[in-house]
């Protein structure tokens, strides 16, 4: 398996090659040159395996000769063997149509997990008998960071810098990394939104004088690997639940579009996906893309989803190189073009296309909070804030009765207590195994929003090539 960029011109890398760039050199993501296909009878295997096994029979085809499966194995055993279920994603049922897919019960308490405990392992296995020390470079609008931070924390050969928006993340989603003290582990608490950060960490990767002094890696969804890890769960869920001989459809609150878009990733491997229902706050760029053709940058509103306060999400990028045929040289245009004027309509075609799987909602704070509610009244389940945005679209979304509905449940509600108390009355506790995470020493940095600030702060930290 090969990996090519979304905008045309980056050379084309393998598994490993992909992996360790994150993004691609001429600014686009890596996508596999061409989807793996699952037969009816290969999806009907996955039928009680575990989901370690699971993640191997999935994997496979896009890890390619860069591990045996012997190794790979190996590592999914490791990565999912810190999850506190022994199911790693277990699904509840709410109702008759209505389920959760619980993806939290890694050790930050958030879906993250899943994919990065995975991704740190690969990182560490590809440069064991390599002589280049990684210098890894992450935006985080709450999960990404700490899931991150805890994958890499004190790994040989790899340097993770990581920012967040100062002040727009949960208390607990920033003390989950600035209590990390491990040498190798730096934050930096950026003077503005997610958004921002986010461009800062592409802007340093596309400024060759600086990038080439480093070897670069994300792990953000910008990240391929990441992307592949998350597929997993699409297919553990579904065939519980009757795949292939029964659709399911899934709901998905989103940001950046990397969670919904592993689900697009299942469905053109062969998995039945009847619906993947993009679930938004407020920020709601992502709705207006699906509804209306309009991918346009608003302004930017908090809210108590934080993990969701993003108006320009990458991985639609991923969904565009598809719906315009993978034709790199157009779709780079088309992205010069918006990272100018911040403004993109979808063509008829494009938009039409992206309709016969997505559909969408918008979700404000009065129906999050009372999904919340519903979810602990009705259901007897304490949900976070995100989930239950998710939930809320999963609600509404008019589906066959036959068809079950799958909302990612995509974090503790612990690590949002203040919203959940607001909303339920309830105060979720903080389980066991992250006690004491009030009483840790925190250690980050603060910066402008400025790129030549923030180079200027990792240069001096990092290990040159």
């Amino acid at each position: 398996m090969h990996y090519i960029s979304t905008r045309g011109s980056a050379p084309a890398l393998d598994f490993e090659g992909a992996t360790l760039a994150g993004l691609a050199s001429d600014g686009g993501l890596y996508m596999p040159e061409s989807w793996p296909r699952f037969s009816r009878e290969d999806i009907a295997a996955l039928a009680g395996l575990s989901y370690a096994e699971t993640a191997v029979r999935v994997l496979a085809p896009f890890v390619g000769n860069a591990l045996s499966e012997a190794e790979l194995r190996g590592l999914c055993e490791t990565a999912y063997g810190r999850f506190s279920h022994a199911a790693v994603t277990p699904l509840v049922q709410l109702d008759a149509q209505h389920w959760l897919l619980e993806l939290f019960h890694g050790p930050t308490l958030a879906f993250k997990d899943v994919a990065l405990q995975l991704l740190g392992l690969l990182f560490e296995r590809f440069l064991t008998d390599s002589d280049s020390h990684l210098t890894v470079i992450g935006a985080t609008s709450g999960d990404t960071g700490s899931a991150a931070i805890d994958a890499l924390a004190g790994r040989d050969k790899v340097d993770i810098f990581m920012l967040h928006p100062k002040g727009r993340v949960s208390e607990v989603q920033r003390r989950q990394m600035t209590t990390v003290l491990a040498p190798n582990v730096h934050n930096i608490a950026i003077e503005g939104s997610f958004d921002d950060a986010q461009r800062l960490v592409k802007a340093m990767f596309g400024d060759a004088q600086f990038a080439g002094r480093f070897t670069l890696s994300a792990v953000n969804s910008i990240n391929w690997a990441r992307l592949a890890a998350q597929i997993v769960y699409y297919f553990y869920a579904a065939v519980r639940l009757g795949a292939p001989e029964r659709k399911v459809a899934f709901s998905v609150p989103t940001g950046n579009f990397g969670d919904v878009f592993a689900g697009y990733a299942a469905a053109q491997m062969g998995l039945p996906v009847e619906r993947l229902i993009v679930a938004t706050n407020i920020n709601d760029i992502l709705h207006r893309a699906m509804v209306a053709g309009d991918y346009s940058v608003g302004e930017l509103t908090p809210t108590a989803a934080p993990s969701m306060d993003i108006q320009v999400s990458s991985n639609f990028e991923r969904l565009l190189f598809d719906m315009y045929d993978r034709d790199g040289e157009m779709l780079a245009s088309v992205m010069r073009s918006f990272e100018q004027s911040r403004a993109l309509r979808l063509d008829d075609r494009a938009h039409t296309r992206i309709g016969e799987l997505f559909s969408s909602a918008r979700i404000d704070n009065d129906a999050m909070a009372l999904a919340m509610r519903q979810a602990a009244e009705n259901m007897g389940e304490v949900i976070d804030p995100h989930t239950a945005i998710g939930l809320s679209a999963a609600m509404a979304a008019d589906l066959p009765a036959d068809i079950p509905v799958v909302t990612l449940a995509t974090a503790h509600p612990a690590k949002f207590r203040d919203a959940v108390e607001r909303a339920t009355g309830h105060r979720p506790l903080l389980p066991p195994r992250v006690s004491g995470l009030f009483e840790r020493e925190e250690r980050y940095e603060t910066l402008p929003g400025e790129l030549q600030a923030v180079e200027a702060y990792i240069a001096e930290r990092a290990t040159e090539s």
